[in-house]
């Protein structure tokens, strides 16, 4: 049941990818981009009858027994609500700029407007060798951009399976009389808990370089008053979270050091540091 606070680190790591569109607004401007209503729709769509899945699922989870379930499940629905790209979504679809930045695409320049900038060039001075080549020795060294960044709709719908199915396969160890512990060490529930690792740092490369980060001394510079907001938010979701596992779930501490979503927050925090 501890994967229930990975529906927190989605939430985190959607509005990742929503603030950099939101940035590309703001930089290029209104007449510069375009909102891709038919994507927005068809998520709403599909995060609709997600939610409309749960809600009759939760509805299911009736009496005592079911109450650890039911209350993950119920979280589910209230995270799938709050999902920055439903917003944007249920906005677009209402006729509004979407708030959080999701669903915007960057119009292309006129085809026409490289050949004439081409045309009014004069051509009697060429580039200077030296200039040119350092110019693309300076190219060279950024990173390349790949078009494959992310995950695919397959692959998202997979890493959803596998949150629930792990949440439902420790619900049933749980049942057996295994410790939150027992329950992570589990197989099936190790093997599941890889592919959906997997899954996040394909979504977010960053939680891999966060990760990679994590033994390397502070730099000694002061954060800024937004990066100290954001380390005291995260810290009160560690904390909240824990307190869940420890009251919900009955985790002890080596089952909270354990749990794969506290380490995942834990990294995180470290970047901050």
């Amino acid at each position: 049941m501890a994967e229930d606070g990975s529906e927190v680190k989605g939430m985190g790591e959607a509005q990742k990818m929503a603030e950099a569109g939101m940035a590309l607004f703001a930089k290029e401007g209104a007449d510069d981009v375009e909102v891709d209503t038919g994507a927005a729709a068809a998520f709403k769509a599909e995060q609709e009858k997600a939610i409309e899945e749960k809600t009759e699922l939760e509805k299911t989870l009736t009496g005592k027994d079911n109450k650890k379930q039911r209350t993950a499940v119920a979280k589910e629905i209230k995270d799938m609500k709050n999902d920055p790209k439903y917003i944007d979504a249920c906005k677009i679809a209402k006729g509004m700029d979407p708030p959080k930045g999701n669903f915007i695409v960057k119009k292309s320049a006129p085809a026409a407007a490289a050949p004439a900038a081409e045309a009014a060039a004069p051509a009697a001075e060429p580039a200077a060798p030296a200039a040119e080549s350092a110019k693309k020795a300076k190219e060279d060294k950024k990173p390349k951009k790949t078009e494959s960044a992310g995950i695919s709709k397959a692959e998202r719908d997979e890493l959803e399976s596998l949150k629930q199915q792990i949440i439902k396969k420790k619900a049933e160890l749980k049942e057996q009389g295994l410790s939150g512990g027992q329950c992570n060490k589990d197989p099936e529930v190790v093997t599941m808990v890889a592919r959906m690792q997997e899954l996040k740092i394909k979504e977010d490369p960053t939680l891999a370089e966060a990760d990679k980060k994590k033994d390397k001394k502070s730099s000694g510079k002061k954060l800024s008053a937004e990066a100290e907001a954001d380390k005291a938010k995260l810290e009160q979701e560690i904390e909240a979270y824990k307190q869940k596992l420890v009251s919900e779930f009955g985790y002890t501490k080596k089952d909270i050091a354990a749990d794969p979503d506290m380490n995942d927050m834990l990294v995180k925090l470290k970047t901050y540091k």
